[in-house]
């Protein structure tokens, strides 16, 4: 009898996939490298679909970067290769329902159904990394747009002086580019080593504090004006550095300075929660599940 489901977060560095009930339990997973050559990443993904079709699951759920219509992706975000792919017809031969998300969305929905963002009706995530990931729910909703790319957060610009992408919420406010901007002032060997930067900044080292608040300021400025279009309750702040206690309590600290130093913006805005994401490294394997569920078995946000 088919009880459980697969779910498979497609991301730039590791595929992570796991069986799981319908209550959100996982039963198992596991993960392997990404490839970045298309052939070797499908076989990849062949082989582990097959490896459960085989114990007789009851769907497939997908979350991936990029613009995904419907089940088909778009552009792939840091996996271009992925254009054009489209998961439910690739393996409609196994006749079980198939569903597909962006990984934002994904992120979303899982703090939404299990998460810090439990049964809101108006509510986000922001997922903090090598961009800006976001995925937002209004009125019990969640928000795709005309062309499925509502909460693409990484696309906001902040700074119109900034060349290139780097004026934009996935430059402008990168985790990844922030611990390495830390990591560079402190002349530490390993740039990308982010357990280094937060020890610098929780031993209040003034430069990587100096970093860190800016960083802050600009991940409050994309809440603002997300505040702005949608008027949400509350904000789930997600990613791996959302591990580190000294995030949310800055963010909350840059946010209440800029209402502190903006009257127009403190008494025509209703301050948002914000607050730590539930589920780190594992978020988009609940919500892709959560997404076929809502999806194909006809359950209710």
């Amino acid at each position: 009898m088919k009880n459980n489901y697969l779910s498979i977060d497609i991301g730039g560095t590791n595929v992570k996939y796991a069986e799981l009930n319908n209550a959100g339990q996982i039963i198992e997973q596991g993960k392997i490298k990404t490839s970045h050559e298309k052939d070797q990443f499908l076989d990849n993904i062949d082989q582990i679909v097959k490896k459960y079709v085989k114990k007789d699951i009851k769907g497939i759920a997908f979350c991936a970067p990029g613009k995904i219509a419907h089940t088909k992706i778009h552009f792939g975000g840091a996996l271009p290769f992925l254009d054009g792919i489209d998961f439910a017809t690739r393996y409609q031969k196994y006749n079980v329902p198939i569903a597909v998300i962006n990984d934002g969305k994904a992120s979303v929905l899982a703090e939404n159904w299990l998460g810090s963002l439990k049964d809101m009706q108006n509510c986000a995530a922001i997922t903090l990394g090598t961009g800006v990931g976001g995925g937002i729910i209004v009125n019990g909703q969640l928000l795709n747009g005309a062309h499925f790319q509502a909460g693409e957060l990484s696309f906001l610009q902040l700074d119109l002086n900034a060349p290139s992408f780097g004026g934009f919420a996935g430059g402008y406010a990168s985790a990844v580019q922030m611990i390495k901007e830390i990591n560079t002032k402190l002349a530490n060997a390993d740039l990308t080593d982010g357990l280094a930067a937060f020890k610098a900044i929780n031993d209040n080292n003034k430069e990587a504090v100096e970093i860190f608040n800016t960083f802050c300021k600009r991940v409050a400025a994309i809440i603002i004006d997300i505040q702005a279009v949608v008027d949400l309750d509350a904000i789930a702040i997600g990613g791996g550095i959302s591990a580190q206690s000294a995030v949310i309590k800055g963010i909350n600290r840059a946010y209440d300075k800029i209402l502190n130093e903006n009257e127009i913006i403190r008494v025509t805005f209703t301050r948002p929660q914000i607050l730590e994401a539930k589920f780190k490294n594992d978020a988009n394997l609940y919500g892709a599940l959560y997404n076929l569920l809502l999806h194909v078995n006809g359950e209710k946000l």
